[in-house]
């Protein structure tokens, strides 16, 4: 199987295997994991392992993917519609055999519209986040919210910090840059960050990966849709 990696709208995919060494992480994204050859581990902040056909982590809950020959990973915005589905599964990191059987086509275009559950206003600053470098107190006031109300609903309908969802939105940018051509330094340049090394350390907390390791995959993915 060749390994893929691709930017959607609403989310993004990996396919292909997951090596040892893996450092743990946690990013602003819903993240199902499917094992394609046999079931999939993970290990949680507190060492246990959790093991399934299908794992579903919600944001910023950090986890380790143990090593697997041959799995999808979905990344999913945690304001699109299909993350409504995911947001009552569970809190922690939870066995989910339902999503076992998930494919892209279940996911966008329909999943990949604004939720229908989180406050509109919050789903609009998150989008304009996401699409641009607007300063957060000018985001507030573009959707009709103080600052720290944005904040706290931030907080409270989502439990992710604006500051990491802001992290989470460049990481999105600089892989699409990576995708379509860029070295990593004019990716991270793109997206934001203040130098190479700065993106790869916040990729390899948010995703646990560097933009070495997925550079091939992103290069290889977007020849073959090209």
């Amino acid at each position: 199987m060749e390994p893929i990696f691709a930017v959607r709208d609403g989310y993004a995919v990996y396919r292909g295997p997951v090596g040892a060494d893996g450092p743990g992480h946690r990013h602003a994204a819903f993240q199902i994991v499917i094992g394609l050859r046999g079931e999939v581990s993970m290990v949680d902040s507190s060492d246990i392992r959790h093991r399934g056909a299908a794992l579903l982590v919600p944001p910023m809950v950090p986890h380790r993917i143990l090593p697997h020959s041959a799995l999808v990973t979905y990344f999913v915005d945690p304001h699109c519609a299909f993350a409504d589905r995911l947001r009552i599964m569970g809190q922690g990191l939870t066995v989910a055999p339902e999503l076992q059987q998930l494919s892209e086509d279940d996911i966008g275009p329909s999943g990949g519209g604004p939720s229908r559950r989180l406050d509109p206003r919050l789903v609009a600053a998150l989008a304009v986040i996401q699409e641009s470098a607007m300063a957060l107190s000018d985001v507030a006031v573009a959707v009709g919210l103080s600052p720290q109300r944005l904040r706290a609903m931030a907080r409270s309908e989502l439990g992710i910090p604006l500051a990491r969802w802001r992290i989470w939105s460049r990481l999105r940018r600089a892989a699409e840059a990576l995708q379509a051509g860029s070295s990593p330094a004019e990716a991270a340049d793109t997206a934001g960050f203040a130098d190479q090394a700065h993106l790869t350390r916040q990729m390899r907390e948010m995703m646990g990966l560097t933009p070495a390791a997925v550079l091939p995959v992103l290069r290889g993915s977007y020849l073959r849709a090209t």
